[in-house]
């Protein structure tokens, strides 16, 4: 950075120490206090900057990536632009596997960014040619000097949010955080930032966020795979028909799912409510909030914390769009919600 401080040398310095905004409208009827993390506020827009930028400093300082080198990553869109970003500063080639459920928005943006997008069907199995993990794997074999990111299996995933995530929620509640709640993809945002401040507080609860159609529940209840929970569902960058590595499941004190509708339906409410522009990500983990609170989960003087991992911006076409909330079937038992509000004046 440089000496004057409202001076950045790039985007770079603006990853992390994002704000901690307080929850007021939607959370009203609630018990306890529940604040955001808002990582719409990294320079691309999502959580994901934070392990970009430590995983390609640290493959730089280990001498694994070095100049002129091709970074490769599967990925949903989120994690494929915050590397795309780092790329553009750092000089590298960039080629990203895409499953076809990320937005159009996401794609445009990749490709936006200067990288080469690969989109693969989203509903094979993992272990298909086709998936996005085997492409990655196989231009990886295929690409001299390219490195494979590997966000799902790769221990710096959960590094990252330990050494920064984490040591900013402990610091930006003054160490009186009772709830951590996150949606678990990878698993590397929720497991890093719970094993930092479970070690400041063992007695920290731990929710992590999963979707139907999602095997990591029943795994962190059983520690079996189940195929059978697999099944397709709309939101992108959360559950999995795998089990990563970057998941640390006993840093996790319980999960609860949640479906496709409902979280949709609470990212706009989020919008409507709070004056947050957020993702279907967001929808979810706040929609997780809403059913932990019906459990009764929550009592007077909790402070929980929601991360809320992307922007808006990467759903227009989906989400926030009202044919495509209708083509889902989405308005049918919320007929108030189709009611226009845009007038045309000829």
């Amino acid at each position: 950075m440089s000496k004057n401080k409202q001076v950045f040398d790039n985007v770079l310095d603006l990853v992390g120490n994002t704000p901690l905004i307080k929850l007021n409208n939607i959370t009203s009827e609630f018990k306890g206090e529940y604040l955001a993390k808002v990582e719409a506020f990294n320079p691309g827009h999502s959580t994901k900057d934070r392990i970009a930028l430590h995983i390609l400093e640290e493959a730089e300082r280990k001498g694994i990536l070095k100049p002129g080198d091709t970074i490769i990553e599967t990925t949903s869109g989120n994690t494929g632009f915050s590397i795309a970003m780092v790329s553009v500063i750092k000089g590298y080639e960039c080629i990203l596997a895409v499953s076809s459920k990320s937005s159009a928005d996401k794609i445009d943006m990749l490709r936006t960014m200067g990288a080469k997008v690969y989109v693969c069907p989203a509903h094979v199995s993992a272990d298909d040619p086709r998936s996005y993990y085997e492409v990655a794997k196989r231009l990886h074999q295929e690409i001299e000097g390219s490195v494979y990111i590997n966000q799902y299996f790769n221990e710096l995933n959960i590094d990252a949010h330990y050494k920064n995530t984490g040591p900013e929620l402990w610091s930006q509640t003054n160490g009186e955080i009772t709830h951590l709640v996150a949606c678990s993809g990878t698993g590397g945002t929720i497991s890093g930032t719970a094993k930092y401040l479970k070690e400041q507080n063992p007695n920290i609860k731990v929710i992590g966020v999963d979707a139907y159609g999602s095997v990591l529940k029943k795994y962190h209840e059983t520690r079996e795979f189940d195929k059978n929970e697999i099944y397709p569902y709309r939101i992108e960058g959360l559950g999995k028909n795998l089990i990563p590595t970057a998941t640390d499941f006993d840093q996790i004190d319980k999960f609860i799912k949640v479906s496709d509708e409902e979280s949709a339906h609470t990212a706009r409410e989020i919008a409507r409510t709070e004056g947050l522009f957020v993702g279907y990500t967001s929808g979810a983990a706040m929609q997780a909030i809403k059913q932990l609170n019906e459990e009764g989960e929550f009592k007077d003087g909790d402070k929980i914390v929601v991360i809320f991992p992307d922007h808006g911006s990467r759903y227009m076409s989906k989400i926030y769009s009202d044919k495509w909330m209708e083509d889902q079937g989405f308005f049918d038992s919320r007929n108030e919600e189709t009611v226009k509000t845009v007038q045309y004046i000829k």
